[in-house]
């Protein structure tokens, strides 16, 4: 696929509540999508990874295709999102990721999918990762200018005011808040090295499955932004649980996924249709939980 070892380790971020003081900083827009790795081979195959290293290639079809005009040796990562009405659309974007391949094409003309590319891991076949921020943004926004929508370089800046305007007037498009960078800093897979600066702790998910009795559920299984990897709640309140017995469709099959402290278990898995909505809060301690707060309606 690439020089560097499939699938890809992607960078992390850990939360701050402020931004950093001093210079030496790059400041991102913090997209509510699914993280994805897109990989042109040398051979100019085309595959996209996402954040737990599964392969999503057949669920974006329009990607695959506006990838095939990257330089070969060429792995970006980024978000892929759906707009609507001028708004990042996290359920359409779950929507696309969870799409069959016979589904897939028919959803990429009805939600077609943006892919905003913050970082260059390769480039012409060679690792970028060891090189600095500044360098390979600028080496990412040479090499996607020419190319223009659906892949696009984030909006970057080093202006800490400009950043807070950015973090005060965005979320109305549906940007969670600020991804903050040093410019002298490394990719470093894995390891949560660059910062995120949230509007709020809570955010939707799309709730995928349950645990327990359907009717009355002690759990939901989750796609958060960033991943459509199946995350366990906490268990939940009694408000929440009586409103899910009302909410949650019937279940169309099993799917397996890991709780913290727990291990793997077995859930009951929703249907793709209608996509059920619920805000969740995430606590920052190293093994974060996601609490679902309640049901959008």
């Amino acid at each position: 696929m690439s020089p560097i070892d499939a699938p890809v380790r992607v960078a992390l971020a850990k939360a701050v509540s402020a931004l950093p003081e001093g210079g030496g900083w790059a400041y991102e827009p913090k997209f509510d999508g699914h993280r994805l790795v897109v990989h042109r081979a040398a051979d100019g195959r085309v595959t996209l990874q996402a954040r737990s290293g599964r392969l999503v290639t057949t669920a974006f079809p329009d990607l695959v295709e506006a990838a095939a005009a990257l330089p070969a040796g060429t792995v970006l990562d980024g978000e892929v999102v759906v707009w609507t009405e001028g708004r990042i659309d996290f359920a359409a974007v779950q929507r696309r990721a969870a799409a069959t391949r016979t589904h897939a094409t028919q959803l990429a003309r009805a939600l077609p999918a943006s892919y905003a590319a913050f970082d260059l891991l390769t480039e012409d076949g060679t690792d970028r990762r060891s090189a600095p921020y500044a360098e390979r943004r600028a080496h990412l926004v040479h090499l996607l200018e020419p190319l223009g929508p659906p892949l696009q370089a984030v909006p970057s800046t080093t202006d800490r005011a400009l950043a807070l305007t950015w973090y005060e007037t965005l979320p109305s498009t549906g940007v969670e808040g600020l991804v903050i960078k040093r410019l002298d800093g490394a990719y470093r897979g894995g390891t949560r090295a660059w910062l995120k600066l949230r509007h709020s702790d809570t955010r939707d998910a799309v709730v995928i499955g349950c645990t327990g009795d359907p009717a009355r559920p002690q759990a939901l299984v989750l796609a958060l932004p960033g991943d459509g990897t199946p995350v366990v709640s906490s268990p939940l309140s009694p408000a929440v649980r009586a409103a899910a017995a009302r909410t949650l469709p019937a279940p169309a099959g099993e799917g397996v996924a890991t709780a913290i402290g727990i291990g793997d278990v077995t859930y009951a898995a929703l249907p793709a249709e209608p996509v059920v909505l619920v805000e969740v809060r995430q606590n920052t301690t190293r093994h974060a939980t996601a609490v679902v707060v309640r049901f959008r309606t």
